[in-house]
């Protein structure tokens, strides 16, 4: 059994976007970004995921930078290469070329020692989607506040 270490979430995707099929993937990154990641300083809320030659890249991610790393250190909003075989790559660039959907980064997390990033295609949601989004959570706290006060 592998240990998963949550890292940072993207609470955004799940409300603007109708997720679909996930993928895991492993992220190309520098020493330095590691130990940022590791110490959590590391956000996906304005990321996005981009296909090209067949290649996958992680944009506008944010690492924070890692003090002790002095003069090795990176840049925070670099863009990072994603490992993932050519078959998902294909999988991926179909789908967002033909029926016309997006990728979006959903949980980046440790799995035994190494950043993985969990990557979903995502169907944006319109005005009237969010909205029901919205009542169903608000009927949720509800429920969940009257069983609080009855027990």
């Amino acid at each position: 059994m592998s240990a998963i270490k949550i890292i940072a979430k993207n609470r955004k995707a799940s409300f603007e976007y109708f997720l679909l099929d996930k993928f895991e993937a492993g992220i190309e990154l520098q020493g330095s970004e590691i130990k940022s990641i590791r110490a959590g300083q590391v956000s996906i809320g304005e990321a996005f995921i981009q296909i090209d030659n067949l290649e996958a890249w992680l944009i506008n991610s944010h690492v924070a930078k890692y003090d002790a790393a002095s003069i090795f250190n990176h840049d925070p909003k670099r863009k990072r290469k994603l490992l993932l075989h050519k078959k998902e790559i294909n999988q991926i660039w179909n789908a967002v070329r033909q029926k016309g959907l997006t990728v979006v980064p959903t949980i980046l997390y440790l799995s035994n020692g190494k950043a993985k990033i969990e990557i979903a295609l995502a169907k944006g949601k319109r005005m009237y989607d969010k909205r029901d989004s919205i009542a169903k959570r608000d009927q949720e706290r509800e429920i969940s506040r009257s069983r609080k006060i009855t027990d």
